[in-house]
């Protein structure tokens, strides 16, 4: 089972579409990363995930359970919607998370000190989250999310606001999360950061998924053929290529390269240069985005 599936999902205001018809699923164990431009859905849809926004249409389950009607399901829900998350200011980190633990029913002696040790807030954990940094104030979020050990993590933009060393520990703790179970769902402008842990990268574009891009297994070709146009269009029309695509002067394609250089000398075109490349996400995303 799925440990959280959309069903065609949707928002809208009045008669403004937010979002329109969005259906994905993340299994257990695996980060799902959401890429897109501003205003293209990604916060109403984290927000319509975990239950603070109610939807137009569809449904959102988590472990097989509405969360729109059975609030009970989001017992197994860990999430960072706001960005930093709001805490007690007059409360040290410790009280406030201890305050987390009460209402989730945490009782596992030393969970607490476990959580602040791992996103590295024991030196100020005793003093006041109204004296917290933006970035500490993020990680605090991040520590009462997983303090309960949830089967779900839903965050919008975690490593917002964060230095490079804080941005490097949230990626680790997220790559942790899903090798122990948990199913990770994150917005993110990071693409080239979360590339390397994320197996599967949702890309929204005007309110609608646009693409799903698995990142796992990935195998790249750079193609420099003659003539260039007429390679790209022959490799659009073969069954085991896809994701085709021009760049610098080349073309970029997925898929059997002993089939597209046998193709490509059967039709007579000249092959100056076949080699693997490392799937550029980011590339991929500009493109995608850019034609949506």
């Amino acid at each position: 089972m799925e440990a959280l599936r959309l069903e065609g999902i949707g928002k809208r205001y009045g008669r403004k579409p937010i979002l329109e018809g969005v259906s994905l699923s993340v299994r257990p164990g695996e980060v799902y990363a959401l890429a897109g431009p501003n205003g293209s859905g990604k916060t109403t849809l984290i927000r319509l995930v975990t239950g603070l926004a109610f939807p137009s249409q569809g449904r959102a389950l988590l472990l097989g359970e509405d969360v729109h009607k059975n609030p009970r399901a989001r017992r197994h829900l860990g999430a960072v919607v706001e960005a930093p998350a709001a805490f007690y200011p007059y409360l040290t980190g410790r009280e406030n998370l201890r305050m987390h633990a009460y209402l989730a029913g945490v009782k596992e002696e030393g969970r607490l000190a476990e959580v602040l040790a791992r996103l590295r807030l024991l030196a100020v954990a005793d003093q006041k989250v109204g004296g917290y940094s933006l970035g500490q104030r993020q990680r605090l979020g991040l520590a009462a999310a997983i303090l309960h050990r949830p089967k779900v993590l839903v965050l919008d933009e975690p490593t917002s606001g964060l230095d490079p060393e804080g941005v490097e520990l949230v990626h680790g703790l997220l790559k942790e999360q899903a090798q122990e179970g948990v199913a990770v769902l994150l917005s993110t402008h990071h693409l080239q950061e979360v590339a390397r842990y994320a197996h599967r990268v949702g890309i929204l574009g005007g309110g609608r998924l646009l693409d799903e891009v698995a990142l796992s297994g990935r195998e790249a070709y750079r193609l420099e053929a003659e003539p260039l146009e007429g390679a790209l269009a022959l490799l659009k029309t073969l069954p085991q290529v896809a994701a085709v695509r021009l760049q610098g002067g080349a073309i970029l394609f997925e898929g059997s390269p002993e089939g597209v250089l046998q193709a490509l000398l059967r039709e007579g075109y000249r092959v100056r240069a076949l080699h693997p490349q490392r799937f550029d996400l980011m590339a991929y995303y500009q493109e995608r985005v850019k034609h949506a």
